[in-house]
């Protein structure tokens, strides 16, 4: 699963990388939790530009009696999430990109669980395959979003069987194609990125809890 990611750098650096104009004070983030408000690049409309969109991380489908269910739909697995109920329509017509530059992972270690940092090698910014949603019930509209999973890669199978999508530059334009519904070719897309261009380390207990977004989090400590 992916439960807590980092986006560390300024709202120009994000437009660099995700080709998109972006007029938002974006500031940097070591800790961002399952809820909270989350910076997205969509494309709502074929033929028209990306834009940042802050989302609320965990998605709410359309059909939803309420935001309750939001907690619970956080991720969406790359197997199935063109099937599920709650996924197949955002699937098809409302994807997106979350953008990060690393992300957290727990391994569990007799008693406890040590967290690690995952990033690019590089140190540059990345998009989480993500979905999106509108819902709106008695005037209450809410815009949320989805981090989609799939099977580990050879560096995070010791630390955990999953981890979040990390889509490739050259594929962002399709992803984001809203006229684009082919599901073999989209979830062909869903695959483990390669190990060979991401590193990890344990990082501090700290980023157990929410509250704590500094840089502290992301600093390497002996195990």
């Amino acid at each position: 699963m992916c439960g807590r990611y980092t986006l560390t750098r300024l709202a120009e650096d994000v437009g660099r990388i995700v080709q998109a104009s972006i007029n938002s004070n974006l500031k940097p983030r070591y800790n961002i939790a399952p809820t909270q408000p989350v910076a997205t690049i969509l494309q709502p409309k074929s033929g028209k530009e990306r834009e940042l969109r802050i989302l609320h991380w965990g998605l709410i489908p359309s059909w939803a009696k309420d935001e309750s269910m939001s907690a619970r739909m956080i991720n969406a697995r790359a197997e199935t999430v063109a099937e599920k109920p709650s996924f197949r329509s955002a699937f098809k017509r409302r994807r997106c990109l979350v953008v990060a530059d690393g992300f957290y992972e727990w391994q569990t270690q007799g008693k406890k669980k040590q967290p690690f940092y995952f990033k690019l090698k590089n140190g540059e910014i990345f998009g989480f395959a993500g979905l999106w949603e509108h819902w709106e019930k008695d005037g209450n509209v809410v815009e949320s979003c989805t981090i989609i999973t799939t099977n580990a890669n050879d560096l995070m199978q010791p630390i955990h069987d999953r981890m979040p999508v990390i889509l490739h530059p050259k594929d962002y334009d399709l992803w984001l194609d809203p006229d684009q519904e082919k599901v073999d070719v989209l979830q062909g897309l869903l695959q483990p990125y390669s190990q060979e261009e991401m590193t990890a380390y344990p990082v501090s207990t700290i980023v157990n809890k929410p509250a704590n977004d500094s840089p502290e989090c992301v600093e390497p400590v002996a195990v």
